[in-house]
């Protein structure tokens, strides 16, 4: 292999690997990726500058800032609006509404899966995934506090609702599901079939397998911890009905539905604004500072869009050095199906990125052409790049893992993340390796 190839293939990973080290020492996002991105440029003897080069000749600049706008220019909306209706849904009760009548429902002895379905109902109705989180730690706090259970292990419990089985399912109005529209001319529900199987299993297994370390750990003396810094879940204040707070869900999914053929991903812009005027008609009674949580909403958006064009800024450049020409390569020419070659390819580009929407976004325009010319079924490979893009993604640098473990529950990443890997990175990968056996052999095609 050329010299130049080797160096390149050095920098790729040892960038990568760089990020990921710089996030788990805490060092934030928006500094990280810039700094590891520079140290693929430098290894792959990419110039720095614009005007060091011809105009349209790959540079650490221009490629990093195309990629970081890039996705700030087709997602701002979608991020700003999401956050906006989590945050009204939060301070209106409506989303407390939800999760409480969820778990008045099961009981405290299913403490974790009442915070796994509610997290999932949120996620599923159109809720960002990060107000998610926020909305519903409170609760999950309460809840390992009176059923006296180690609570790093919370960031799973909220992850494993929130970023799996409802993410990348069919329908989800998660952007995750959408992106391969515009690549592979398909609707949220492609392969709907396969995903409802896919999306039991991870639901099943993956709180099998959180109950089984949850369980473990109590075995062995863990015990709840109280901290001063714990907020207090306030089981006075008024909230409102229910069924009535389910409204706005029910909105964003049907609005979605009806006009996703022909908006397309802008449908999803329709779909969150009814959500929240619906929130505002119906819960307006229970509002504490409605204009203060679009604020809220507004600035999470922010951050949130800012974490990951970040790490789609760090592809932006890895994608234009040759060792990720070679690495594309390698994997779609993968024997076998071309389905595994594809959840592949979007795997390690997403684990690279951190981010799934940010490794779909760089992949699919260079693998989707390359596999709807071999003919590949449009509605199972949709299906296939949206289950694969929700796996590697969440390696220690992705932006959800980052603030969910460390902003919002504050835990170390030593005690939490393993859990997290266990629910969102391995039970994934299994369920993508049953999408691509079902596809195969025709089920849902």
């Amino acid at each position: 292999m050329d010299t130049s190839i080797v160096l390149s293939m050095i920098g790729l990973l040892g960038g990568l690997a760089l990020l990921i080290f710089l996030t788990m020492k805490g060092v934030n996002i928006l500094i990280g990726g810039p700094i590891s991105a520079l140290f693929v440029a430098l290894m792959s003897g990419m110039p720095l500058f614009p005007q060091l080069v011809e105009e349209g000749v790959p540079n650490f600049v221009t490629n990093y800032m195309t990629g970081f706008t890039g996705f700030i220019l087709s997602w701002y909306l979608m991020f700003l609006l999401g956050a906006v209706f989590g945050k009204v849904m939060e301070d209106s009760g409506a989303a407390d509404a939800v999760a409480k009548w969820i778990v008045g429902k099961l009981g405290m002895k299913f403490a974790v899966l009442a915070i796994v379905i509610a997290c999932a109902i949120l996620t599923y109705g159109g809720v960002s995934l990060f107000v998610v989180a926020f909305s519903v730690y409170p609760m999950a706090i309460s809840l390992f506090k009176q059923a006296d259970l180690p609570r790093r292990f919370i960031p799973a419990t909220l992850a494993l609702g929130s970023v799996t089985f409802t993410m990348t399912s069919a329908g989800s109005p998660e952007i995750q599901n959408w992106i391969p529209m515009d690549y592979l001319d398909t609707t949220p529900y492609a392969g709907w079939e396969v995903s409802l199987v896919v999306a039991a299993f991870m639901a099943v297994f993956g709180y099998w397998w959180l109950k089984k370390l949850i369980t473990g750990a109590v075995n062995k003396g863990e015990r709840f911890e109280d901290r001063e810094t714990d907020p207090n879940f306030d089981v006075n204040r008024p909230l409102p009905n229910p069924f009535l707070a389910m409204i706005p869900l029910l909105v964003v999914l049907g609005i979605s539905f009806y006009f996703h053929d022909t908006l397309k991903q802008s449908a999803l812009i329709v779909a969150l604004l009814g959500g929240i005027i619906a929130t505002f008609i119906v819960s307006y009674r229970y509002f504490k500072d409605a204009w203060g949580a679009v604020s809220a909403g507004t600035l999470g958006a922010m951050i949130a869009i800012g974490n990951t064009a970040a790490v789609v800024g760090f592809g932006g450049v890895a994608k234009a050095v040759p060792a990720f020409g070679v690495v594309v390569e390698a994997m779609t020419n993968i024997p076998g199906s071309p389905l595994i070659g594809a959840a592949v390819a979007i795997s390690v580009i997403a684990g690279m990125t951190g981010s799934a929407s940010g490794g779909q976004l760089i992949a699919l325009p260079l693998i989707a052409p390359h596999y709807v010319d071999l003919g590949v079924n449009q509605e199972a490979l949709h299906r296939v790049v949206a289950i694969s893009s929700g796996a590697l993604d969440s390696l220690p640098h992705n932006g959800y893992v980052v603030t969910t473990i460390q902003s919002i529950c504050g835990e170390k990443y030593s005690g939490a993340y393993w859990a997290v890997a266990a629910t969102t990175v391995v039970t994934p990968v299994i369920g993508v390796a049953i999408a691509i056996v079902l596809f195969s052999l025709g089920f849902g095609i």
